[in-house]
């Protein structure tokens, strides 16, 4: 009679089992490891070829370089500066108590305004000096008189009457002088009085003020107040000296300001400086803005761009210039998926747009987007 051991059967069917997966695995592991297709391909004569089926297709995009006019634009950093000959610093020309200001800071005047009065005993010693020197001048006047009488009737020296004809001579120029001295003050020749009243030579408005009621002035070369006609300010701009080519005289700049951002204004250039600082290596180029608005305050911070004279250059986008190393290179279409890699010498940037100097021609064919994609 025979016999079967179960435990014994058990075991040979998970054997079986196991042997059957191993081998299905086995079957199974060629397809996980399939290689995938390249999506480009790079030929012996240095050209790059798409393959058809590569998705690489449907992301370049290919355009014509073109040639078109363009203007180089130069850019100088500067600031805003009130013009030279429209500010003026009051300063009195004697010294004294400040008794009253007329103006104040911020104040609008016009060409001769009174701006602020001195007690000033400088002016009341003008004043005597006058006084005395057009007493002595009648008195010069009268002994002249009397002695030509004399000596015309033959009873005075003609000593004495040449004395008095020198004694009047310089009486008149002792005359003069005190009245010169009155008029470079800015005051008048009648009365003696303290009160010195100093007023504005040029229209425009009170931008700083020095001094305080009540306060004594005794520094004739330190200014009380300042006044400045703001209706055209300058740009102050420190143009490279590489750039100096773009910038002329009379030429229109645009202009930026720190305090503006997204706003563009307009001026002219009113000078270009002569001298050029050997350490910045950089030009002063002035800038004429019109500001009866009021928008541009001295010392704000601006930019001026100038643009150079109009020429034909051949420009690309700059997404299709490509930096290998140390090589600038564009993809030029050779036939279909077919581009090479050619190196080419960039210029001045415009926006979006690069120029490009040699070593393409307009109308060819390149890669305008996703360039890069054909050097991975």
């Amino acid at each position: 009679m025979n016999t079967t051991n179960p435990h014994a059967l058990g075991a040979c069917c998970a054997l079986a089992v196991a042997l059957g997966c191993t081998a299905l695995a086995g079957c199974a592991r060629p397809t996980v490891a399939a290689t995938p297709t390249a999506q480009a391909a790079h030929l012996d004569d240095g050209s790059i070829e798409v393959a058809k089926n590569s998705p690489l297709r449907q992301r370049l995009q290919i355009a014509p370089a073109l040639e078109q006019d363009i203007a180089t634009q130069t850019d100088a950093p500067g600031s805003i500066e009130a013009m030279p000959e429209k500010l003026v610093k009051i300063t009195p020309p004697l010294a004294g108590r400040i008794t009253r200001l007329q103006r104040a800071l911020g104040d609008s005047v016009k060409a001769g305004d009174p701006l602020f009065t001195l007690d000033s005993a400088e002016l009341s010693a003008a004043y005597t000096d006058d006084s005395k020197a057009r007493s002595a001048l009648l008195q010069a006047r009268q002994e002249l008189e009397r002695q030509k009488t004399l000596f015309e009737a033959e009873i005075a020296a003609r000593k004495d009457y040449e004395a008095a004809q020198a004694a009047y001579d310089q009486a008149g120029s002792d005359a003069h002088a005190s009245a010169d001295k009155l008029a470079q003050y800015g005051a008048s020749g009648r009365g003696s009085r303290r009160d010195y009243v100093l007023r504005s030579p040029i229209a425009g408005t009170v931008i700083a003020m020095e001094g305080a009621q009540g306060g004594y002035w005794n520094d004739i070369n330190a200014p009380v107040m300042t006044v400045a006609d703001l209706s055209t300010v300058w740009l102050s701009a420190n143009v490279a000296e590489k750039d100096l080519a773009q910038v002329a005289v009379g030429q229109t700049s645009r202009i930026t300001l720190d305090a503006w951002p997204g706003k563009a204004f307009a001026g002219k250039v009113a000078y270009v400086g002569a001298v050029l600082d050997a350490e910045t290596r950089t030009v002063k180029v002035r800038v004429a803005i019109d500001n009866r608005a009021g928008t541009f305050k001295p010392g704000m911070f601006a930019h001026a761009g100038f643009a150079g004279a109009s020429r034909r250059a051949i420009v690309v986008p700059a997404a299709a210039v490509l930096q290998s190393g140390l090589s600038t290179r564009v993809m030029v279409e050779h036939g279909p998926l077919r581009f090479e890699p050619r190196a080419v010498q960039v210029g001045a940037s415009h926006g979006d747009q690069v120029e490009i100097v040699s070593g393409l021609k307009a109308g060819e064919r390149i890669v305008v987007k996703e360039g890069v994609l054909l050097n991975d």
